[in-house]
């Protein structure tokens, strides 16, 4: 049976945290390992205390999420970073991803979404709930400035096959559905994926997304 995933609650409002543990717990492949009430907080807890993914509030005292999320990304950590946010905080989503987090999720997505978005991002992958992507990049990426022509001059070097899943990334897509759509085995959009990552130099899924935003293929 695989390990559990490992989970760390950030978030300066304790009954925030007290329902998503309750959340995760019911679940048999995930435990919480931790909680912190701010960033500087939840750096001392993975000092100490592994874990595979730290939910991570934006708006907290003494240290926000989006240094903590610098911190972590910087560090040797493993510990990949899902941001939540409520609507209204949105302007700080697209710094927080600059920074190093893997996704980000409204707080007031349905269990469910939640759940899928941690294992997704536990596993690497960096999906978040396609409606919450679509919704907050709509609204981010009008105030971003102009993409530079280096972004273009990047996009110039996709094929034709790239570009296509570049595009279902940026809907949200996941991998089986990116499959279905462009008729392909899961196993060649993700090699698609990895020469998308390495050509496009971004970190991760969710760098993909902003990408294609940003250059407007979406």
């Amino acid at each position: 049976m695989p390990e559990a995933i490992r989970v760390l609650l950030v978030d300066d409002q304790s009954l925030v945290r007290s329902g998503f543990r309750m959340l995760i717990e019911a679940e048999d492949d995930m435990e919480v390992v931790g909680e912190a009430a701010n960033g500087a907080e939840a750096l001392d807890v993975l000092r100490t205390t592994p874990a595979d993914v730290a939910l991570m509030d934006i708006r907290m005292p003494v240290m926000d999420g989006v240094e903590a999320t610098r911190r972590i990304a910087a560090s040797r950590l493993e510990t990949k970073v899902m941001i939540l946010t409520t609507f209204d905080l949105d302007e700080y989503v697209y710094a927080g991803l600059k920074a190093g987090a893997s996704g980000f999720l409204l707080k007031d997505a349905r269990p469910a979404e939640l759940l899928s978005a941690i294992r997704s991002v536990a596993a690497g992958e960096a999906v978040v709930a396609p409606s919450a992507t679509r919704r907050l990049l709509d609204h981010v990426v009008p105030t971003l400035p102009e993409s530079p022509e280096q972004n273009q001059e990047r996009l110039s070097v996709l094929t034709d096959r790239e570009t296509e899943v570049l595009v279902e990334i940026a809907k949200g897509a996941t991998n089986a559905e990116i499959a279905q759509t462009l008729y392909m085995a899961e196993g060649t959009v993700k090699t698609h994926i990895g020469r998308l990552l390495a050509k496009l130099e971004c970190r991760d899924r969710v760098g993909l997304v902003l990408f294609a935003r940003e250059v407007g293929l979406i």
